[in-house]
C-alpha cells in the first residue's frame, strides 16, 4: 500500500504512454486531469492486487474513442465519475475499489480521477498489460468475464447503459455510442470481483508506469540515453531509428487509423521502417519484413528525449527510436492470439513472437 500524490503523476504518466503503444490516449491530458482531481480530493491509495479482498467490487474505468479527437474536444474530468456511477446504478452494489482497463498516457491516469472522486483504492494493475483499440481486448475476455453491464457517459451528462451478447457486441454498440457522443466518452465494465482481479489482471502495471517513466527522466538528466534506459526496464530492444518521412492518417469509425514512414538514420541509414496503427501501433515492417506486431508491444519514442510518440502526434521530421516488447505470455495463446494477434486485425502474416532482451 502506498499514498500517490501529483507528485508522482509525471513520471507515472510518462511510462503509461510508452506502455500504451502509441495509443491509450495523451498523457499531458491524462495527468492534467489526474493532477486536478488528486489536488482537489488528496491523495488516492495505490493497492498490490494481492492486497484486496476475494469478495471486494471492482469497477474499472477508462476513455474510449479517438485520441485525435481528445486532442482538440478535451475530457471535462466529469464524465469518469459519471461513468463510473451509471455502472454502479445497474450492478446495485458500489466499488470497493477501481483499476485501469489498459496501460496508455490518459487510461492509466483517468483511474486516478475515479479513485480521488469515488473515495476508493485504486489496484495497480491493468488488464492488457498495453493498450489495445478494441474494448473486448482484455484478459478478462480470455476467462469468459463479461464486459456488461456496461456504462458510457461524455461532458454533456448522457449517460449509456449496455447488457450485451458477448464482449465483441459490446465493442460494436459502445463504439456507435461514442461516435455519436461527438468520438470520446468514459466508459466503465468489467466489473469484477477480487478474486478475478487476482486472477485475470496485469499485476505492477502502475507500478512498472512509473518505473519506466522514472528511468527515461534520470537517464536525461545524467546525459545518459533514456532510449537505451526505456528499453531496459521494459525487457525490450531497440529495432529503429529514424526520422518519420510520411503518416497517412484518417479518424474513421472512432478510431485514428494509418500508417507511418520512417527514414532510417544512424545504424539503419539507407532502410525503411512503416509503421500500421489503429489507435494502436500494429506492425512494424522493417524493409518489407515484419519484425514486430500484435500482440507485442510497439513503442515509438523521441530519440533524444526519449518522451513517447502517441500514434496522434507522429509527425514529419520526428525524430524517434522504435522499440519492440515482449507481451503478457497469455496474449501469446492460441485463444490471445485470436482475440488481439494479426489475424484478428487481417494481417496475413504469422505471428512470431519477440524474444526478451538479453541481459
Amino acid at each position: 500500500m502506498r499514498e500517490i500524490t501529483a507528485d508522482n503523476l509525471p513520471d507515472l504518466a510518462r511510462g503509461a504512454a510508452v506502455l500504451g503503444t502509441g495509443g491509450g490516449g495523451d498523457p499531458f491530458v491524462g495527468r492534467l486531469l489526474a493532477e486536478q482531481a488528486l489536488k482537489q480530493h488528496g491523495p488516492v491509495t495505490l493497492l498490490d492486487v494481492d492486497e484486496i479482498d476475494d469478495d471486494a467490487v471492482v469497477i474499472p474505468t477508462a476513455f474510449m474513442g479517438a485520441p485525435t479527437v481528445m486532442l482538440e474536444k478535451l475530457p471535462s474530468g466529469d464524465e469518469i465519475l459519471g461513468a463510473l456511477r451509471a455502472l454502479e446504478d445497474l450492478l446495485g452494489k458500489r466499488a470497493t475499489h477501481t483499476v485501469s482497463i489498459e496501460a496508455g498516457g490518459l487510461n492509466s491516469m483517468s483511474p486516478f480521477v475515479a479513485a480521488a472522486e469515488a473515495g476508493v483504492p485504486l489496484i495497480d494493475a491493468d488488464g492488457m498489460g498495453r493498450a489495445f483499440p478494441e474494448l473486448q481486448m482484455l484478459l478478462p475476455t480470455l476467462a469468459g468475464i463479461s464486459a456488461s453491464p456496461m456504462a458510457l457517459a461524455d461532458e454533456r451528462g448522457n449517460s449509456v447503459a449496455l447488457r450485451t451478447d458477448g464482449n465483441a457486441w459490446a465493442e460494436r454498440l459502445a463504439r456507435a455510442a461514442t461516435v455519436e457522443m461527438g468520438c470520446s466518452a468514459a466508459v466503465s465494465l468489467y466489473a469484477l470481483t477480487g478474486r478475478q482481479a487476482k486472477d485475470h489482471l496485469v499485476p505492477g502495471t502502475l507500478t512498472l508506469c512509473e518505473r519506466v517513466g522514472r528511468a527515461i527522466r534520470e537517464a536525461r538528466e545524467g546525459h545518459d540515453d533514456p532510449v537505451t534506459a526505456a528499453a531496459a526496464t521494459l525487457g525490450g530492444r531497440l529495432v529503429f531509428t529514424g526520422k518519420v518521412a510520411d503518416v497517412q492518417r484518417t479518424t474513421t469509425g472512432g478510431f485514428a487509423r494509418g500508417t507511418a514512414r520512417l527514414a532510417g538514420l544512424a545504424q539503419d541509414s539507407g532502410s525503411t521502417l512503416e509503421l500500421s496503427f489503429q489507435n494502436e501501433n500494429l506492425v512494424a515492417t522493417h524493409d518489407g519484413n515484419v519484425v514486430v506486431s500484435v500482440p507485442d508491444l510497439i513503442c515509438v519514442l523521441d530519440t533524444d528525449s526519449g518522451e513517447p510518440v502517441t500514434t496522434e502526434t507522429l509527425r514529419y521530421g520526428l525524430r524517434v527510436s522504435v522499440l519492440g516488447v515482449p507481451c503478457d505470455p497469455r496474449w501469446r495463446t492460441p485463444e490471445g492470439l485470436a482475440l488481439a494477434g494479426p489475424g484478428y486485425f487481417g494481417y496475413d502474416h504469422t505471428y512470431v513472437p519477440l524474444p526478451a532482451a538479453e541481459v
